[in-house]
């Protein structure tokens, strides 16, 4: 395995790990802030900034964004990114039933459906939306998922590429002018505060924000150099689903981003009962999902696990981290409960669907761990004792 990593969050981290003395977070996860008095910034946002808004003023805000995209003959007028998670299925139904908008709903599709995800989408959509599935060349896509986990230490990245860039490419095509995704995960998780005051963002910021410093094209010049990829796989229309539309183009098409969570506190374990209700979402039938205590967060895909485990090797920190810090932030379990769960699941390896993602991406148990071993090696997080 080659030592080249375009993963550039890492070298930017503090050497010395240290604790937010509120939540579990750890400074080392990437543009978290750390106050004087060593709380973290997602904490200092929730306590203090989101507790001092004045959200009727921002349900005006939204109220008059809504009224200027609103259609008058019943034609789609929001475009709301949907996986049929209990989150986007808030936001949907939020706009639909309570703003009286139209959405049309979109989906990248996830590397492989677990059987919970595909059946909370399609009770998502027989609730009463209308949604466009987007699949990538499976080809393709494997090749990218393969490079981004050895590349990038996060085989996720070709769906975040994905995610990001199909709600553009469905809005520009069919003329809807307004994206609503749900949350800031920047604000909502502890990261950049770039817009703390602001509600939309555009596709110039993705690549820092959300790709670790690098797009699909740098993957894929990687593919091509050592073979994985022919000339004719990676052209501009074969990469363009992962890739946002043209400057130009978004701007002739006056098409905009905004996240629900600017007008709205967002409060994820409320979002659960809500879509419950109203969208026939379902927890996870097994119980609680691998790495974690939650069983309805991230429910959709077969590779979720091992997302998380990659950011373990890399962080120290897991999907139990985030839904403590999370749920320690809301006042839903406190800071010692938290720490307890974080020590008992946090790191914990998704043996269900291990195996599963060998096969995916045509790579064995050796060469796995070799690029989990060499994150760890390049983290802050990690001691080798003894080999």
């Amino acid at each position: 395995m080659m030592k080249k990593t375009f993963e550039k969050q890492i070298t930017s981290l503090p050497k010395e790990v240290a604790f937010c003395k509120k939540c579990s977070m750890s400074n080392q996860r990437p543009r978290i802030i750390f106050d004087n008095h060593g709380v973290c910034s997602a904490c200092i946002n929730t306590a203090n900034y989101k507790n001092n808004i004045d959200w009727e003023s921002r349900e005006n805000e939204l109220t008059e964004l809504l009224d200027h995209h609103r259609s008058k003959d019943g034609s789609w007028d929001v475009i709301v990114p949907s996986s049929g998670g209990k989150d986007s299925a808030y936001v949907a139904h939020q706009l639909k039933h309570r703003y009286g908008m139209h959405p049309l709903c979109i989906t990248w599709s996830p590397f492989e459906y677990t059987k919970i995800g595909w059946q909370n989408l399609k009770n998502f959509i027989a609730s009463g939306f209308t949604n466009i599935l987007g699949q990538p060349d499976g080809q393709i896509h494997r090749k990218l998922t393969k490079l981004a986990f050895e590349l990038k230490g996060d085989a996720w990245e070709p769906f975040t590429y994905g995610q990001k860039a199909w709600a553009f490419h469905v809005a520009t095509r069919f003329g809807v002018k307004l994206i609503m995704y749900g949350e800031n995960g920047e604000l909502e998780y502890g990261g950049s505060e770039k817009y703390k005051h602001i509600s939309k963002e555009g596709p110039e910021e993705w690549e820092y924000e959300y790709f670790k410093g690098a797009n699909v094209d740098d993957l894929a010049q990687v593919g091509l150099e050592r073979g994985y990829f022919e000339k004719n796989e990676i052209l501009d229309n074969t990469l363009q689903l992962y890739k946002a539309p043209s400057p130009d183009s978004i701007i002739k098409s006056g098409c905009e981003m905004h996240w629900y969570s600017y007008y709205h506190k967002w409060t994820p374990q409320e979002h659960y009962y809500y879509a419950f209700k109203h969208t026939g979402f379902r927890p996870n039938p097994e119980g609680r999902s691998e790495g974690t205590y939650t069983k309805y967060e991230s429910l959709d895909d077969l590779l979720d696990g091992i997302h998380w485990y990659q950011s373990y090797a890399k962080f120290g920190m897991s999907r139990c981290s985030r839904n403590a810090q999370s749920d320690i932030r809301r006042n839903h379990i406190t800071r010692e409960e938290g720490i307890a769960l974080v020590k008992r699941y946090d790191g914990e390896l998704p043996t269900r669907d291990y195996n599963w993602f060998l096969k995916y991406i045509d790579i064995d148990a050796d060469f796995f761990w070799s690029v989990i071993d060499r994150y760890r090696e390049i983290s802050n997080v990690w001691k080798k004792i003894d080999g």
